[in-house]
């Protein structure tokens, strides 16, 4: 259900670079569209809300308040902080390979964006 609304998002609200689920958090590496806060807001409501009618919960937070966000600077970093989220998963021993965990951008996408195609690359 998160990644279908991760998906659906995407060149809607922003652009997706990176992402991994996982089992108490998320990371996301996109271009925004729209405010950082409204799209946060839009993803984090929707996705509380599946995820406590699947659980059969009410009144009870389903994310963390906080969320945190940086400006990517440079190439040498968007690459780096790809590397750290598709990670994720085989730093908390969830995949031996990034590869292998389903809820990740880590699985080839041949359209997936790049550096070289990134907004900023464009200025």
């Amino acid at each position: 259900m998160v990644m279908d609304a991760i998906d659906f998002r995407d060149q809607r609200i922003y652009r997706l670079h990176a992402f991994v689920v996982m089992p108490n958090h998320v990371h996301l590496l996109v271009t925004p569209l729209e405010a950082v806060s409204k799209m946060m807001q839009s993803l984090k409501r929707f996705t509380g809300r599946e995820g406590n009618r699947m659980l059969g919960l009410t009144g009870q937070p389903f994310w963390q308040d906080e969320s945190y966000d940086r400006l990517v600077r440079n190439d040498t970093e968007f690459e780096r902080i790809i590397g750290y989220i598709e990670r994720n998963p085989v730093s908390a021993g969830l995949a031996p390979t990034p590869e292998e965990f389903p809820w990740s951008s880590a699985r080839p996408i041949a359209n997936r964006p790049q550096v070289s195609n990134l907004p900023h690359k464009d200025a």
